[in-house]
């Protein structure tokens, strides 16, 4: 069997560290690894529309933002098919039929889905096409047969979702579709990165993110403004690690050669962890430490984007090829899901059989 990835960022705005971190480090990755025979990216502008329907320029303008996100970070269209999710209309077709595999009261005991109902404030009005994401990620994985979906740990109970939908259809019309793994980040700390206000989520619509393409004082202002351990009032305090923002940060991005480099009074990360605790090491010292971390990570995909951002038409050709190959490849699947059903009436020339 081939080896498949399908996985994708909703266009509502820039990404941001969490996405890195959390996916888009591993996708390049797993991009060079020379394991996987297809890679599918996609720029999930359909599902976007389901919170957005009266603002669709906002969706329109951020599909090239995460673009020249993905390009900047080192996906590469020779590697990767980069693509359009509502330029494959066969998704939509795929959409509706899982529809009726799936009960209104399994959607609403979906973990994520509760969660995100309750952060857009939809508890009164849910529109049915954001209800039924689930249903449409489905879709998105299946129809290219993905093997392996590369996620955060808040789409675990999605990609079940998935996978009960799989073997649903697979059952009730025969082995067609594929069930897919989940594959989480192997930092634990990269599983979901909190934001600077110390929410449990960094997102976009809260506010609280580190762009990829923010520009180096940004980054500064919104690193030394981070919430840290609110009882950590003064240098000789003992302080708490866990749960502290800036250290989750430190554990997702530092490395050792970060400390030769920028705070050798430490070896490692561990060594800086328990003088926090035992006292006498203040924030800002901390705090500084990780903004030279954080700088020399995303400088070099700040300049990339730059770069791209002066070959506009080039990165609009790369979503157009790679919108055409995923179309195909969505067909087919779809012509093997309507013949499974018994749907494909006009493809033997009778309707008897």
């Amino acid at each position: 069997m081939k080896q498949i990835i399908l996985t994708g960022d909703r266009p509502t705005g820039r990404l941001h560290v969490g996405h890195y971190v959390g996916s888009l480090k591993e996708r390049v990755r797993l991009q060079n690894s020379g394991k996987y025979d297809e890679i599918y990216i996609m720029i999930a502008d359909a599902q976007a529309l389901t919170d957005n329907a009266e603002h669709p320029e906002k969706v329109r303008d951020n599909i090239i933002q995460v673009a020249l996100d993905y390009l900047s970070c080192g996906l590469d269209p020779e590697k990767s098919t980069i693509f359009i999710q509502s330029m494959v209309p066969e998704l939509t077709e795929l959409s509706f039929y899982y529809m009726n595999l799936v009960t209104v009261s399994r959607l609403q005991r979906n973990p994520t889905v509760k969660s995100e109902i309750q952060m857009r404030n939809f508890e009164a009005s849910i529109p049915v096409g954001f209800f039924c994401y689930p249903i449409s990620q489905a879709a998105d994985i299946t129809a290219f047969k993905a093997t392996t979906v590369p996620v955060g740990e808040d789409q675990m109970p999605m990609i079940e979702q998935c996978r009960e939908i799989v073997h649903k259809f697979n059952s009730v019309y025969g082995e067609t579709l594929v069930e897919p793994q989940i594959l989480l980040p192997q930092n634990q700390a990269c599983l979901r990165l909190p934001g600077i206000d110390g929410k449990a989520k960094m997102s976009k619509s809260l506010g609280n993110c580190i762009y990829l393409s923010d520009e180096p004082e940004d980054i500064r202002k919104k690193i030394m403004s981070m919430f840290t351990d609110p009882n950590h009032l003064r240098v000789e305090d003992p302080g708490k690690v866990e749960g502290n923002p800036v250290f989750i940060y430190l554990d997702a991005f530092s490395r050792p050669e970060h400390f030769a480099e920028f705070l050798p009074d430490y070896n490692n990360l561990d060594e800086l962890k328990d003088h926090y605790r035992r006292g006498g090491l203040g924030d800002v010292k901390v705090k500084k430490f990780l903004n030279n971390v954080i700088q020399s990570e995303l400088a070099p995909i700040r300049e990339r984007r730059k770069e791209w951002e002066q070959r506009l038409p080039d990165v609009y050709d790369i979503l157009e090829e790679g919108s055409k190959r995923a179309k195909e490849t969505a067909a087919k699947t779809l012509a093997d899901v309507r013949h499974s059903m018994k749907i494909d009436y006009f493809d033997n020339g009778t309707l008897t059989k």
